[in-house]
């Protein structure tokens, strides 16, 4: 499994599968057939609502737990030191855990800085080997790394073919922090496993459209976590490791390239309104 080193040492690897809009019913059977194929990281976070359906998998697999690597997301509802706090708590009972591997701000709205500390306080006992946040556009991801003790380690964004982050990736790097997609597979939108391009390069090399785009950014040195509820396409996702795109191939598929949110731009007045909401 490729990997990548974030600030503090820690090795992470560069694919995991991501629980987002898994049924909570369904996602221990969904986290245990991702490990049965391969996968060692799994995302999750408490908006989800199936925190506990990775832990059981989790405990269920077998697998030592120094060899998985688990990310969870605190919710704004929980934002605020004392509420952020008590919420890690609840996410490593119901994960059943003693620690996670990765702990992130999930928006960058209401009292981040508050909900950071307690990131950054139980980051030093122990309970979380890496923290960051998630959905930090530069200019919200500056300000904050630069008023924070730890500077974020990770910062998961919106990041696929037709939103490719280029910019924010090397910004994000300046401050030593890792990006990480969600959406890598753009949830299927703008014909995206219809795209032309991707499918003549796919032929190339005898891979699915999904196969280059996850490629594509793995070889950007992004962290990616495709999510699929069919163990066919969770090992598919994950054979991504057997060729490598031409520059050629990497140039052409960074012309698709819009700078553009499929889904919602965290700058939007109406967006913002719409997570005070869900607060």
């Amino acid at each position: 499994m490729e990997t990548v080193k974030l600030n503090n040492g820690i090795e992470m690897p560069i694919i995991g599968y991501g629980v987002y809009q898994v049924d909570p019913a369904e996602c221990e059977r969904c986290v245990s057939d991702a490990l049965s194929v391969g996968y060692r990281m799994i995302d999750t976070a408490q908006a989800y609502n199936n925190e506990e359906g990775v832990g059981a998998a989790v405990k269920k697999s077998g697998i030592r737990r120094e060899d998985l690597f688990i990310v969870s997301k605190v919710w704004i509802s929980n934002y605020g030191y004392e509420k952020a706090k008590a919420s890690i708590g609840e996410s490593l009972s119901k994960l059943d855990t003693d620690y996670l591997d990765l702990m992130l701000l999930h928006q960058p709205f209401c009292d981040r800085y508050g909900a950071y500390r307690a990131l950054e306080e139980a980051y030093k006992e122990g309970k979380l080997r890496a923290i960051g946040v998630s959905n930090f556009y530069p200019d919200h991801f500056i300000d904050f790394a630069s008023n924070v003790e730890i500077p974020p380690m990770v910062n998961q964004v919106e990041t696929h073919v037709f939103d490719q982050q280029i910019e924010s990736q090397k910004i994000m790097a300046d401050y030593g922090c890792q990006t990480m997609s969600w959406g890598p597979l753009a949830e299927g939108r703008n014909n995206f496993f219809t795209n032309p391009l991707l499918e003549e390069i796919g032929k190339k090399y005898g891979k699915s459209v999904a196969q280059v785009a996850l490629r594509w950014l793995t070889q950007r040195g992004i962290i990616i976590i495709p999510k699929s509820v069919r163990k066919e396409r969770m090992e598919q996702n994950l054979n991504i490791f057997d060729f490598t795109l031409s520059d050629e191939d990497m140039a052409a598929i960074a012309t698709l390239d819009t700078g553009k949110s499929l889904f919602f731009d965290h700058h939007d007045p109406e967006v913002v309104k719409m997570f005070m909401g869900w607060r």
